[in-house]
């Protein structure tokens, strides 16, 4: 028998100013776990390729840096982005050095951005700042959808918010956008986070949610 053609789509893996806790949510995916994810293909005939993650990846220094020059230049227009954590002003997020020149996780994801087939923002610091972004916010952090605003990049983008998010959020967005391809418009909401993770609340399965819609609330009067 023919040997099954696999489709890899490789992906590259940036961190900004976050706590490392999402990659953390998604190494401890139970089903399917995270060796599966990246070591068979997520669907038949389709293999994602993590090519940069600076956390677990066994390479480091410049020829860890050099896969990121490949993935560019290689699959332009082919691969996906992820972010996690917020992006800071040039000066306050380096992410390696390069042929003596060090480098600023602005411009590198910047352009990255520019070549990507799609990006996904993993994470509420990655989507929308988070705490790096809170007041005064010194280093000008930012989410992804912000970001590529600022600097006029019109490439979809996806909204993967919690602290951390589940495992499983991740997981079913990427193997959608790999079967279906990238979301309509009516399948994300108003804030670009897909409604088939982020459609509900909580609140509305409150078994005391009948209390809240007529407004029948335990007042506590302190004196």
């Amino acid at each position: 028998m023919p040997e099954e053609s696999i489709n890899e789509f490789p992906v590259l893996w940036f961190q900004g100013a976050s706590c490392s806790g999402c990659s953390v949510s998604l190494l401890n995916s139970s089903f399917p776990s995270v060796a599966s994810i990246l070591l068979e293909p997520v669907l038949p005939g389709k293999h994602l390729n993590l090519r940069f993650h600076s956390t677990i990846m066994a390479g480091s220094g410049e020829p860890a840096i050099s896969a990121i020059r490949v993935v560019k230049e290689e699959f332009s227009g082919n691969y996906i982005l992820i972010l996690e954590g917020s992006i800071q002003e040039r000066i306050y997020c380096g992410i390696g050095e390069f042929e003596g020149k060090e480098l600023y996780l602005e411009e590198e994801f910047k352009e990255a951005a520019e070549r990507a087939l799609a990006i996904i923002a993993y994470g509420t610091c990655a989507s929308y700042g988070g705490i790096p972004a809170a007041g005064p916010n010194v280093t000008k952090a930012c989410g992804v959808g912000e970001f590529l605003k600022k600097h006029g990049i019109r490439k979809p983008y996806i909204n993967i918010p919690g602290c951390p998010p589940h495992p499983d959020w991740f997981v079913g967005t990427v193997a959608s956008v790999l079967l279906f391809g990238l979301p309509k418009e009516d399948a994300v909401d108003e804030v670009g986070r897909p409604k088939r993770y982020y459609g509900k609340l909580v609140h509305d399965n409150c078994p005391r949610r009948a209390f809240f819609d007529t407004g029948r609330f335990c007042l506590l009067y302190t004196s």
